[in-house]
C-alpha cells in the first residue's frame, strides 16, 4: 500500500486519544476511529505511522504499525466481549511450557533451575500451584489452580488481554507471560525462559537459520507484548 498522509499526530477529546493522520482519525478495520486512554500509547501509535512507509507515496505495509493491529484487537474484538480471550488465554495453563520437564537429567536440571522460581512465584502470588512431569505425556493440573489463573488472566483489561494473546502463544506459557504482564519478567527474561530447551541444544549441535529467525519473531512478539502493557499503563 503507498502511503497517503505527511504527519501522524495525537489529539486529545473527552478524556481520549486519537491517532491522526493529517487531521484525519486512523480507522480501525471495524471503521470505529483509533483512540486509547493512554497519552504515552497514543503517541507511541502516531510514531509508527509517522515513520511507516518512510514518506508521503512510500510503500508500507500493517506489519510496519503492529501497536496499531494490537489496540485494534483489543478495541473491536476483545472489548466487546472479553470471556472468549480469556478462556483461550487460560487454557494455556493446562498445558504450560514450564511444567514439562526433559527425561536428560543435564537439562531437567537447568530447566529446574530456571523455571522452578516462576513456578513458585505463580504459587505464592497467584495461588496457582502447577504440577511438572518428565516427558512428554500431559500432566493434568488441579481445577483450583487452573481456575485461580483463569481469575489473573481475567483481571485484566482489553488492551492487556490483548498483549498476553501475542506473548502467551509466543511464549508457550501462560504462567510466563502472567509473569511479565506483573513485571516479574521483563521480555528478555520471559523470552530466555521459554528457550531454554533450544539453547541446551545448540550447545550440542550449534544454531541453525530456521530456529534464529523462530527466535526472532518470538522475541519481537514477546517485546511487542510488554511494550503494549507499558504503554497502556503509562498517563
Amino acid at each position: 500500500m503507498k502511503r497517503f498522509w505527511d504527519k501522524a499526530e495525537t489529539a486529545e477529546a473527552e478524556g481520549r486519544f486519537a491517532v491522526l493522520l493529517d487531521g484525519r482519525p486512523v480507522r480501525l478495520p471495524g471503521g470505529t476511529p483509533l483512540s486509547v486512554e493512554s497519552r504515552a500509547l497514543a503517541e507511541a501509535v502516531a510514531a509508527e505511522w509517522q515513520q511507516a512507509g518512510g514518506a508521503k507515496g512510500g510503500d508500507f505495509t500493517h506489519e510496519q504499525v503492529p501497536l496499531t493491529r494490537v489496540v485494534g484487537t483489543a478495541a473491536e474484538r476483545i472489548a466487546p466481549d472479553p470471556a472468549p480471550t480469556v478462556a483461550a488465554i487460560a487454557k494455556y495453563g493446562e498445558t504450560d511450557l514450564l511444567c514439562y520437564r526433559a527425561e536428560d537429567r543435564r537439562l531437567a536440571e537447568r530447566q529446574a533451575a530456571a523455571w522452578d522460581p516462576i513456578l513458585d512465584w505463580a504459587t505464592l502470588t497467584l495461588d496457582a500451584p502447577l504440577r511438572t512431569t518428565a516427558g512428554v505425556m500431559p500432566v493434568a493440573q488441579s481445577p483450583d489452580a487452573l481456575a485461580a489463573l483463569g481469575r489473573a488472566v481475567a483481571a485484566h483489561p482489553p488492551l492487556e488481554l490483548a498483549a498476553l494473546g501475542v506473548a502467551v502463544p509466543a511464549l508457550g506459557s501462560l504462567v510466563l507471560g502472567l509473569a511479565l504482564a506483573a513485571g516479574r519478567l521483563d521480555a528478555d527474561q520471559a523470552q530466555d525462559l521459554a528457550t531454554v530447551d533450544e539453547r541446551f541444544q545448540e550447545e550440542f549441535w550449534g544454531l541453525d537459520a530456521e530456529t534464529a529467525e523462530r527466535r526472532a519473531r518470538i522475541a519481537a512478539d514477546v517485546a511487542l507484548a510488554a511494550r503494549l502493557i507499558t504503554l497502556a499503563r503509562s498517563g
